[in-house]
């Protein structure tokens, strides 16, 4: 029997991901029964694009009444996760949270309590857990090839096009994203928690907003009607983008929200520069780094163990050619050799880790052997962690984390 669905908010993740991709990928365990957006002009584009007919609804009670879906896929900004997950979980249905979970430690503890009160399941969206690569490291740590664990150095690199797109959006407001320490980190902090199956338990943090926002030579309200269009870097013609055109600006008049924001608005309140030094329950120590106007995208992690070294550099976009997989280097003391290890990349997003993580999530026996599949207290400690890192960053002193 197929697992009867409804998608609540239809951006670009949710029109794709948990739309049009999971119908024509897993069409035989799930149905669509119900889309719901504030916007009911995108929930028409939106549904249009999936390929749907399921009912538009832009009230969240209503439509969790009359469709008793057995699972709700919540893709709203990241501080209205908490309401709608529990709202969901108390109508009697399983969840999947788009990454992060939630914003706030309250926000968190609210969620937890309703998923164990109610025996619903939340599930959360990190699919970079499932990538190829990220599943071989994880084997190389616990076959122990270079012995136990001791550092990581781990660096993530947001071109200047990628990371441009979080200052033009909501996400440019700690309100509403808690910070890109929270949510575009918590991917990260996440893969960390799961690599060194771990607590995070303290963080020292550093983050400064240097380039977008206050820092730009000029700005305007948005790129369709600004007057600095043919000398900005950061110029986007939202035209040249039929899909984003379609789902986003007609449907601005709705609700005023425009896709094409100002990167160099001054009322932008998130760091765009940002370090960190995390210390585990394990003893781990982790330097991190995240920026986001870079030529290049990608990451750079290595783990330090008594025996040797782990290390990957993996290119997402760059001015130059690269081969289809990644490269793993292990790197053995005392004369033990380095071992150079390709890993392919396979289709779909994140390098087959979307289509991974949804054949987990609903392909029925899928063996998850190397705990891949995140619940909501993955998604609490990843969040916990970006949660520290900002109040570190902002209060100049470090900040210890309390697990949930």
């Amino acid at each position: 029997m197929r697992r009867r669905y409804a998608l609540v908010g239809v951006g670009n993740r949710g029109t794709t991901m948990w739309g049009r991709e999971l119908l024509a990928g897993w069409g035989a365990y799930v149905e669509l029964v119900a889309i719901c957006d504030l916007n009911l002009m995108r929930a028409e584009r939106a549904r249009g694009m999936i390929g749907s007919e399921a009912p538009l609804y832009d009230d969240l009670t209503r439509m969790l009444e009359e469709q008793r879906p057995d699972l709700v896929i919540v893709c709203t900004p990241d501080d209205t996760h908490d309401d709608v997950v529990v709202r969901a979980l108390e109508a009697g249905a399983h969840v999947i949270s788009e990454k992060p979970m939630a914003t706030t430690r309250d926000k968190i503890e609210q969620i937890r309590e309703a998923e164990a009160r109610t025996g619903r399941r939340v599930d959360v969206s990190f699919n970079y857990r499932f990538s190829p690569t990220a599943a071989r490291i994880k084997e190389l740590i616990e076959e122990g090839v270079i012995g136990e664990v001791t550092s990581v150095d781990f660096h993530w690199y947001l071109d200047n096009r990628h990371g441009a797109d979080y200052f033009r959006r909501w996400h440019a407001f700690t309100a509403h994203s808690g910070s890109l320490f929270v949510h575009k980190a918590t991917h990260h902090f996440d893969l960390l928690n799961w690599y060194l199956e771990s607590d995070p338990r303290e963080v020292k943090a550093f983050g400064e907003l240097v380039h977008y926002g206050r820092n730009g030579p000029f700005r305007g309200e948005r790129c369709r009607t600004c007057p600095h269009a043919g000398e900005c870097d950061y110029y986007f013609d939202l035209a040249t983008d039929p899909f984003l055109d379609t789902l986003y600006e007609e449907p601005s008049r709705v609700d005023g929200y425009v896709r094409d924001a100002c990167v160099f608005r001054e009322t932008i309140d998130i760091p765009d520069t940002m370090t960190a030094a995390i210390r585990y329950a394990s003893g781990v120590q982790v330097s991190y780094s995240l920026n986001t106007y870079m030529p290049i995208e990608g990451h750079h992690i290595a783990f330090n163990g008594h025996r040797g070294r782990i290390e990957l550099r993996q290119y997402e976009k760059q001015d130059w050619t690269v081969p289809p997989a990644d490269e793993i280097v292990v790197m053995k003391s005392f004369g033990g050799g380095v071992e150079r290890i390709w890993v392919p990349h396979e289709p779909g997003g994140h390098y087959g880790g979307d289509n991974r993580m949804r054949d987990m999530i609903f392909k029925p026996g899928s063996n998850d052997r190397l705990r891949q599949r995140a619940g909501s207290r993955a998604g609490a400690m990843s969040v916990l962690v970006g949660v520290a890192a900002l109040k570190s960053a902002r209060e100049g002193l470090p900040v210890l984390i309390d697990p949930v």
